[in-house]
């Protein structure tokens, strides 16, 4: 059970990075004016997200709810290490929410 949930995590992390990396990508060949291939590998890595969160044990539904807390959960990390944003209070307290809502939907034992 806990080689499972740690996979699962892994998983997620995975993806997150994928989406938030490729979509950084994007962001940087658009709003700064970089080069047209960092569009381009940011696309792929997007697709790669997609490809990763299939990898997840449980349905659609279920994962994608999941997978967009802890989305947000990475992008204020992401924020804070890359942006050099440090989260407020307010952040931290709403991450905090979601990571109950996280293991409330994805971890809670079930039939």
């Amino acid at each position: 059970m806990a080689m499972s949930i740690l996979k699962s995590l892994l998983y997620f992390f995975l993806a997150g990075l994928c989406e938030i990396g490729g979509g950084y990508l994007v962001w940087l060949w658009i709003k700064e004016e970089k080069a047209w291939w960092y569009g381009l590998l940011g696309a792929l890595i997007m697709i790669l997200y997609a490809v990763v969160a299939t990898w997840q044990p449980t349905g659609f539904g279920r994962t994608y709810a999941t997978y967009g807390g802890i989305f947000v959960i990475m992008s204020v990390l992401w924020s804070w290490k890359v942006d050099r944003v440090e989260p407020d209070k307010y952040d931290i307290v709403g991450a905090l929410i979601i990571l109950i809502g996280i293991i409330v939907i994805m971890y809670s034992p079930r039939k």
